[in-house]
């Protein structure tokens, strides 16, 4: 320690120490140089790529929708059929087949979901269920409840139980377009609490998809989470719910707590008005 000591004043090791320094700070500013180069130039690659591809897409697509054409006819087009061994071309034709969903009803998004599942696209969307990546997993569960895939259903809803939050909106969302009422029953068993953000986005979820069928939103009210019944009373007032009443009574009497009494009285003054 002395050995050291006496080094440190004698000021000998500043000259070295400062050279490496400089040299580190050099070496590190060029590669980082070097890095946005490369991701700037990969950036405008995939721009100029995605023009490319938009065009072939869009006549692509026209066809499918308006013109009868088949994925059989389509796969045997030699542009497709290397454009699509390409991962970008793939996810840019199934970000435009969603986009024209959204906008499309009846026999055109029909046809679209069927361009979808027969060119294995639905298969990219299955992959990134399996991602790592919480918001890769959001995409994939988006792609696959726009697309309605209704078997991806039950592996969705294991999703919204999710430590993320975004990650189990999405889902319990995705389950609410798939199956109505079914995507959020099994909210009855479970045991951590559902904050009010989540709770307003699954009522958001209820108007948006006008889901006709609310067979089962009374299971909420008996659930031993005081939450999901504050969900299921919010359910039942915002959608107006008349049919629901006789549940509400019920869940007036024998209320866990006053909290859930009061709330239960209030949607039973605004439903019998």
């Amino acid at each position: 320690m002395t050995d050291l000591w006496e080094i440190y004043k004698s000021g000998v090791w500043v000259e070295p120490f400062l050279t490496f320094s400089i040299g580190l700070f050099i070496v590190a500013s060029l590669f980082l140089y070097l890095l946005i180069i490369k991701s700037r130039n990969r950036n405008i690659n995939k721009e100029k790529y995605k023009e490319k591809y938009d065009a072939f897409i869009d006549k692509l697509m026209f066809g499918v929708v308006f013109e009868e054409v088949s994925f059989e006819t389509v796969s045997k087009n030699n542009d497709y059929r290397a454009m699509s061994e390409n991962s970008f071309f793939r996810e840019v034709i199934t970000q435009s087949i969603i986009n024209l969903h959204k906008n499309y009803e009846g026999v055109y998004a029909k046809k679209l979901e069927e361009f979808y599942k027969d060119s294995g696209l639905i298969k990219d969307s299955m992959k990134k269920l399996k991602s790592l990546k919480w918001d890769v997993k959001c995409k994939g569960i988006t792609e696959l409840a726009e697309m309605n895939v209704y078997e991806a259903f039950e592996t969705i809803i294991t999703f919204s139980k999710a430590r993320k939050k975004t990650l189990q909106i999405t889902a319990i969302n995705a389950c609410i377009k798939l199956a109505g009422t079914r995507g959020i029953v099994h909210l009855t068993e479970h045991s951590n609490p559902i904050d009010e953000w989540t709770q307003l986005n699954i009522i958001h979820a209820f108007k948006k998809h006008d889901i006709g069928d609310t067979k089962g939103i009374e299971l909420l009210l008996e659930s031993q989470n005081t939450t999901v019944v504050a969900l299921g009373l919010k359910l039942i007032k915002e959608l107006k719910l008349t049919q629901k009443v006789q549940y509400v009574e019920q869940l007036a009497e024998r209320a866990p707590n006053t909290l859930i009494k009061y709330e239960a009285q209030n949607v039973l003054r605004t439903l019998t008005v």
